[in-house]
């Protein structure tokens, strides 16, 4: 780790903002992972209350944005593009749908932990969130790569949309 480099990722590098959207999401699944354990060390305090709000603005708010940056800029250049991920993307696409029924579910179990400092998450429901992060991630992430060989202008239009979804 280079604690020097101060270099900020920007759209203008759309893959590696994709990428950097699941470095959050890896982060942010392990404080899901990590909550029961804590809660029963520490009971529902002020620090599981703050995790609960910035995981829950990030999966509220940003990851779906970052999954329509995917289906609407992504996913048609690398079908345009490589027509051999169709059925990558098709699957993708399915989970897209799994993940945001996960994350109501996870939404559920945080809203009964804020209102009941008694209540214990149910940690089916945590890992199950997880547990679909990671499959979508390790599917998805080779098609970053591929994305990679996308032409320049194609990128930079991509990453044109994705900063333009963020400022509505």
């Amino acid at each position: 780790m280079d604690l020097f480099n101060t270099r900020s990722v920007t759209f203008d590098d759309p893959i590696e903002m994709l990428y950097a959207c699941h470095g959050k999401v890896r982060n942010f699944c392990n404080q899901v992972q990590m909550l029961p354990g804590y809660i029963a060390a520490n009971g529902r305090n002020d620090a599981v209350l703050q995790a609960v709000r910035q995981i829950s603005q990030y999966f509220n708010t940003a990851a779906p944005l970052h999954h329509q940056d995917e289906e609407e800029d992504l996913f048609p250049l690398l079908l345009r593009h490589f027509p051999h991920t169709r059925s990558s993307i098709e699957a993708l696409q399915r989970q897209h749908e799994s993940l945001h029924a996960n994350w109501a579910a996870v939404a559920r179990e945080f809203a009964e932990l804020s209102a009941d400092p008694a209540y214990r998450l149910q940690a089916d429901v945590l890992q199950r969130f997880c547990a679909g992060y990671d499959a979508h991630l390790a599917l998805e992430e080779p098609l970053f790569e591929t994305g990679r060989n996308l032409p320049a202008q194609a990128l930079a239009e991509a990453g044109k949309n994705m900063a333009a979804r963020r400022r509505v």
